[in-house]
């Protein structure tokens, strides 16, 4: 049959043909899978962060230079997104989504077992490179094939993991730091993936592959050097600021203009920007993605000041983030109930500015502050952060018609990956201008550099609700309204 079909009719046919595999019970098998494998992998790209300061003296080298460990793997993963459709369609979902799981618990195990920095960093490379092909594939199977009316509930479950992951992982991380060492963190994943591995053979369709169409190799090219001399001239403008960092940081974006370009003049490109048209998309991914950085980086600045700043050990830092998780907990069940009653762009607006409110109380935070001040601001911060992460989450996906899902689908993946790496990368670097700021005012407090990071991020938080204050009345409410 599908050799009798090209271009989009086959994929249309193919899509009709997985949705008649994936329903019912087996779709909410598939749903659990993805969401699975989405935590493995977020958690993998946050677990390190506790464990920092204990992996730079195996490495001899600064914590703070460390968080290349955390933006490597995140820089994988936005630089190989956008090519697992075109390998879904080539080799089929089911072949591509089992093979990267299996990459990536062996390239986890792998890291475990390393000691060389270089070669730690690759290896990161590699599972983040696996991660991409993982989450994608199973993530379009699911909003895909699942009908209208529930939606938003499916989405609502995609967003979880990039929610929850970052702030369970340095408290896990942490335990088991102080009670085996930094390398079990990787092999945690290896009876996770054998799982997962299993479950995909069982529950992902046998799909044939769709006919081959040509390879974006020039917007390939483009887009992942422009992100790779971005992020890495960020990354070392973190350390520092001068003329050779400046110029990649100029190269990159050059890079990711031209791009930009191809994509729009292109036939068949990588990334069709086409769903940028949609006004809740575009503004989930532009100012959205200013705001999950700032937001996204409170999991990174937090554990390192706990230690860093106040000496606390690891496993005590991470059974702090346990509040946040807390917060992102109790406000999941409220969640849909407060969208449906104010609408998304009140809510976003209002919780935003609570959200860059509470960054900012976390530069209030000492090494003396009793328990009954402190678990209120982390609590929160976890608050505050749930509501928008979800918001964010949801939105973008509300007004795209099902023919643009594959397509908004990617392009979402690529920009939250990216903006997730550049969000701890931001992070480090305000931690650095924090410090710079706090000699030339001369203050001086307990961990000041981190204390000062948190205000410059919760000013960056307030310009990411620009693109929201443009969203018209009611934008998107008609998505949660109907579920």
């Amino acid at each position: 049959m599908h050799s009798k079909l090209a271009g989009q009719d086959c994929t249309d046919e193919l899509a009709m043909d997985t949705g008649k595999q994936l329903e019912g019970r087996r779709l909410q098998l598939v749903t659990f899978l993805v969401t699975g494998s989405m935590f493995m992998e977020v958690l993998d790209g946050n677990i390190i962060a506790t464990a920092l300061p204990e992996m730079s003296r195996s490495f001899g080298v600064d914590a703070l230079q460390l968080n290349i460990a955390i933006s490597a793997y995140l820089l994988a993963l936005g630089v190989f997104i956008p090519v697992s459709g075109w390998i879904a369609d080539r080799f089929g979902p089911r072949r591509v989504f089992t093979s990267a799981i299996a990459c990536f618990t062996l390239t986890s195990v792998a890291c475990g077992l390393v000691d060389h920095l270089p070669l730690f960093l690759v290896l990161r490379i590699l599972q983040g490179a696996s991660g991409a092909l993982m989450v994608p594939v199973g993530r379009l199977l699911v909003l895909r094939y699942t009908p209208q009316s529930r939606r938003m509930a499916a989405m609502s479950n995609l967003v979880w993991p990039a929610l929850t992951a970052p702030v369970i992982a340095p408290p896990l991380g942490g335990f088991i730091v102080k009670h085996a060492s930094w390398h079990w963190i990787f092999f945690l994943n290896l009876p996770l993936g054998l799982i997962a591995f299993v479950l995909a053979l069982r529950l992902i369709p046998a799909l044939e592959p769709a006919p081959r169409r040509r390879f974006d190799w020039l917007g390939f090219a483009l887009f992942g050097l422009g992100i790779f001399a971005l992020l890495s001239s960020l990354e070392g403008l973190v350390a520092n600021a001068n003329l050779a960092n400046l110029a990649l940081l100029g190269g990159g974006i050059t890079l990711l203009a031209g791009a930009v370009v191809h994509f729009q003049r292109s036939a068949s490109p990588m990334l069709t920007l086409t769903p940028l048209r949609i006004p809740t998309f575009r503004a989930a991914m532009v100012g959205g993605s200013i705001m999950r950085m700032a937001i996204g980086s409170l999991p990174f600045l937090l554990p390192l000041m706990f230690q860093i700043g106040f000496g606390f050990n690891a496993f005590h830092s991470g059974l702090l983030l346990l509040v946040v998780f807390a917060g992102n907990l109790s406000m999941k069940a409220v969640t849909t109930p407060i969208l449906r009653r104010f609408g998304y762009r009140p809510v976003m607006l209002w919780n935003g500015l609570l959200a860059a409110a509470c960054l900012g109380l976390c530069a209030l935070i000492g090494p003396t502050m009793p328990m009954g001040v402190l678990m209120p601001i982390l609590f929160f911060c976890g608050m505050t952060r749930s509501m928008q992460f979800t918001c964010l989450g949801t939105i973008a996906f509300a007004d795209v018609p099902d023919r643009q899902m594959a397509d908004a689908n990617g392009l979402f993946n690529v920009i939250s990956q990216v903006g997730m790496a550049a969000g701890i990368t931001l992070g480090a670097m305000a931690v650095r201008l924090g410090g710079a700021l706090s000699e030339g005012f001369h203050f001086t407090a307990p961990a000041i550099q981190f204390r000062m990071a948190f205000l410059l991020i919760s000013v960056i938080a307030l310009a990411g609700l620009l693109d929201t204050l443009r969203l018209p009345k009611g934008a998107g409410d008609h998505f949660v309204a109907r579920t």
